[in-house]
């Protein structure tokens, strides 16, 4: 593929993921406590996590070994980040949870294999055959130091975020409870700010397109199933803390 048609693909995804973000904040999809089974057949839910996650991280991969281009020495930072989260997504993360007997649609976990390919291919092939040429300067250039500080915090706020959920189900506990401490304090879904901090970050820290289309695209689906949460806790809980925001904390 050529720089003008790739960068073509780029821009094209972002206004797809636009009128998916339009059409997520009035259609709920339909997994974890939202799920149902009116969208067809389902499966497990940590099958489901499996099947979702990790094509984003198999595609990267080879985009990115496999590319026209020898990689830029800098970029083997950014492959190892993207590797190191979506290691924990994919294959860690899914073992962790609680979740026997909870299922989701197989349309929606196709769906997110198709989200997370794109993803996948746009980023790991940007930094084997179109991405800028990074000096070893880039490490000290305040692109790079502040896009990992907000990535660094971002994967803190969502591990520390996942913890606390994980921990209300501690000792064969069912259901749902409401969440507290840590960023919980002010939003309903901090685990969500996290992520979508972390990618901010990591477009600031490469400075590229694609990971920038990844970064809206991560903004696009998280903040209107944050919307989604944030409505059933308050419609599920009488007690529910009324000042906590849905996602940004202070403004939404």
């Amino acid at each position: 593929m050529d720089r003008e048609n790739f960068f073509f693909l780029i821009w094209g995804w972002v206004l797809l993921g636009l009128a998916v973000f339009v059409v997520l904040l009035f259609v709920t999809a339909p997994y974890g406590r939202h799920s149902t089974k009116k969208w067809g057949p389902v499966i497990p839910n940590r099958t489901g996590w499996f099947i979702m996650e990790f094509p984003v991280l198999l595609v990267f991969v080879l985009c990115y070994l496999l590319g026209p281009e020898t990689p830029h020495p800098v970029t083997w930072i950014f492959f190892a980040l993207f590797v190191f989260h979506y290691t924990n997504r994919s294959v860690i993360y899914p073992w962790r949870t609680h979740t026997t007997g909870k299922t989701m649609p197989l349309v929606v976990a196709l769906m997110a294999v198709f989200f997370n390919v794109v993803n996948g291919f746009t980023n790991g092939y940007y930094f084997s055959a179109f991405s800028r040429e990074y000096s070893w300067d880039w490490l000290v250039d305040a692109r790079f130091i502040i896009g990992m500080v907000f990535f660094a915090g971002g994967v803190l706020i969502n591990w520390w975020s996942d913890q606390i959920l994980l921990d209300l189900r501690k000792g064969g506990k069912k259901g749902y409870y409401i969440p507290r401490g840590g960023m919980f304090k002010y939003v309903s879904c901090p685990n969500f700010f996290g992520e979508i901090l972390e990618w901010t970050g990591f477009a600031i820290m490469t400075w590229s397109p694609a990971a920038l289309a990844f970064a809206l695209w991560t903004f696009f689906n998280l903040v209107p199933r944050a919307l989604d949460h944030h409505r059933w806790y308050r419609s599920i809980f009488p007690d529910y803390p009324p000042d906590r925001k849905a996602v940004i904390p202070f403004i939404l």
